[in-house]
C-alpha cells in the first residue's frame, strides 16, 4: 500500500475518532462540550493574533497579549491591556471583530441550546414550565432556533451600521476609515464587547449624540437577550402575552437603568475629572450612557479611574448584576437578581412560594439562583485576592477589574494595562468564567434533577 493512501486512511479514522469522541461527550455532558468548543475558539483566535501581520512591525505579539485579547474578544467582554487602535494592524482588528462575532452568536446560541438540551432532560411538569418560560413558540426546534438567532442578530446590527457608518464618515471625513468604525461598533455594541478603535476612545467623537446614542440602542438591545427580543418582536406592546422571563427581564433591566443613572448622575455631576463641565444635558446624556454600559456594554466616554470611590462601587454592583440571560451581556443575570428578591420577599411576607405575574416560581429556580450568585461572588474574591497580591494594590482597583472581567463588562480602573502575564492569566480565566461558566454551571445544576427516593428526617440549623 502506497504510503501517502495509508497516511489518509490513518488521518481519516483519527478523524472519526475524534469526532465520535466529541459526539459522546455532548450527548453526556453539553455544559461540558461548550465549555471545550469556547476554549478550542479562544485558541485559535490566539493563534490568529500571533501572526506576524496582527501586530505593526511584523513582530508577533506576546502570548499572554494575545490570549487575553482573544479571550475578552471571544468572551466579548472588551478588557485589553494594550490600545487596540495602535497595538493591532488593521488585519488584527477584524480577527477581533471576528472573534467577538463569533462568541456573540455563539453564546446566545450556546445558551439557547443548552435550555433546549435542559428541557428535554427533566420530567414532563418541569419542561411545560421551562419551555412557558421561553415562550418562543417553535425553540424547541433546533433548525429554527439557529435561524431566528442569527436572524435577529443580522437585523439589528445592520439597522446600528446604517445609522453608525453616514455618520462616522460625516466625523472623520475619510469614507472607507468612517465605514470600517461604523461596522466595527454596530458589532461590538450589539455583542456588548466594548472594544474601541478610536485611539483616544469614544471620546475620539466629541460625544457625538447620535454615535453616543445609537450605541447605547445596541448594547441595551444587546443586553435583553434572543428570548426577550424575540418575543416584543411576536407579541409587540400584547404584554398580557409575554413571558414571565420577558416581564422580569425588562422591569429589572428598567429599574437598574434608572437608578444607575440617577445615582451616576448624583456622584458625578460636579466632578471636572469625569462630567463636571459639560454641559446639563450632556451630563444626563453620560449619566445615561454610563449606566447601559455599566451592566455589560464596557463602553465609556470619560475615564473610569476619574470617577469617585463611592461611583466605583456603584459600577461593581451594576456590572455584578449583568444584563438578561441567553444574551451578549454577562453578570449573574436581571433574572436570578429578580428571583432571589422574590423568594426574599415572600419570606417576609410569610409565603411558601414566591410568585409573580400570576405565576409561581419553582423552588429549583431559587436554589439555581442563589448557587449561581454563590459561584460568582466566590470568583471575584478569588481573583480580587490574586490582583490584590500581583499588583500590590488596595482592594478598590482590583475589585473594579475583577467584577468588570466576571461580568464581561470591559470597564476598566487601569489596572489590566499595569498588569504583569501572571495578572492577564487570572483575568483570563475570570473572563472565561464569568461568560461561559455561569451557563454552563447554571445548566448542569438543572439538569441533574434526579428523583430520591428515601428523604433524611428534617434537621433545622439557625438561620440569622
Amino acid at each position: 500500500m502506497p504510503q501517502g493512501d495509508a497516511e489518509l486512511r490513518y488521518e481519516r479514522s483519527l478523524w472519526k475518532r475524534t469526532m465520535g469522541m466529541l459526539g459522546r461527550l455532548s450527548k453526556s455532558s453539553p455544559p461540558r462540550t461548550a465549555l471545550l468548543i469556547f476554549a478550542v475558539v479562544i485558541g485559535l483566535f490566539t493563534s490568529l493574533l500571533m501572526m506576524p501581520w496582527a501586530t505593526p512591525g511584523r513582530s508577533s505579539a506576546a502570548v499572554h497579549e494575545a490570549l487575553f485579547v482573544a479571550t475578552s474578544a471571544v468572551t466579548v467582554t472588551g478588557l485589553t491591556p494594550v490600545n487596540t487602535a495602535d497595538h493591532w494592524t488593521l488585519g488584527g482588528q477584524i480577527v477581533i471583530l471576528v472573534g467577538i462575532q463569533v462568541g456573540g452568536l455563539g453564546i446566545i446560541t450556546m445558551a439557547a441550546l443548552l435550555a433546549v438540551s435542559v428541557t428535554r432532560h427533566l420530567g414532563l411538569r418541569t419542561r411545560l414550565i421551562a419551555q412557558e418560560g421561553m415562550s418562543t413558540g417553535r425553540l424547541g426546534e433546533v433548525g429554527q432556533l439557529l435561524k431566528t438567532v442569527i436572524i435577529c442578530s443580522v437585523v439589528v446590527q445592520t439597522a446600528l451600521a446604517i445609522v453608525l457608518i453616514p455618520r462616522l464618515i460625516a466625523l472623520e471625513g475619510e469614507v472607507v476609515r468612517g465605514a470600517w468604525y461604523g461596522l466595527f461598533y454596530s458589532v461590538s455594541s450589539f455583542n456588548n464587547a466594548g472594544f474601541v478603535i478610536h485611539p483616544d476612545g469614544l471620546g475620539g467623537v466629541g460625544n457625538d449624540p447620535v454615535v453616543v446614542w445609537t450605541i447605547m440602542v445596541g448594547v441595551f438591545l444587546g443586553s435583553l437577550g434572543f428570548p426577550v427580543l424575540y418575543v416584543l418582536w411576536r407579541y409587540r406592546w400584547h404584554i398580557k402575552r409575554w413571558s414571565l422571563h420577558a416581564k422580569l427581564t425588562l422591569e429589572v433591566t428598567t429599574i437598574l437603568l434608572l437608578i444607575g443613572a440617577v445615582v451616576y448622575a448624583f456622584l458625578e455631576w460636579n466632578n471636572t475629572a469625569t462630567i463636571g463641565d459639560m454641559g446639563w444635558l450632556e451630563k444626563l446624556q453620560s449619566s445615561l450612557f454610563a449606566s447601559v454600559n455599566m451592566r455589560s456594554g464596557g463602553f465609556s466616554v470619560v475615564e473610569s479611574n476619574m470617577e469617585s470611590s463611592e461611583t466605583m462601587l456603584i459600577s461593581d454592583a451594576l456590572m455584578f448584576a449583568g444584563g438578561g440571560s441567553a444574551s451578549t451581556a454577562g453578570g449573574i443575570k436581571v433574572t436570578t437578581m429578580a428571583v432571589i428578591f422574590l423568594a426574599f420577599l415572600a419570606e417576609a411576607r410569610g409565603h411558601e412560594e414566591s410568585t409573580a405575574h400570576g405565576r409561581t416560581i419553582p423552588a429549583q429556580a431559587v436554589r439555581v439562583a442563589v448557587s449561581v450568585v454563590a459561584m460568582g461572588a466566590t470568583a471575584v474574591l478569588i481573583s480580587t485576592l490574586a490582583l490584590m497580591m500581583v499588583s500590590g494594590q488596595d482592594v478598590e482597583r482590583p475589585l473594579y477589574e475583577s467584577v468588570s472581567a466576571f461580568g464581561t463588562v470591559g470597564l476598566t480602573s487601569g489596572l489590566t494595562e499595569e498588569l504583569p502575564p501572571s495578572g492577564l492569566y487570572v483575568l483570563s480565566i475570570l473572563m472565561f468564567t464569568g461568560r461561559v461558566g455561569i451557563i454552563t454551571f447554571a445548566a448542569a445544576l438543572t439538569v441533574r434533577q434526579k428523583r430520591v427516593r428515601y428523604r433524611y428526617p428534617e434537621g433545622r440549623p439557625i438561620i440569622g
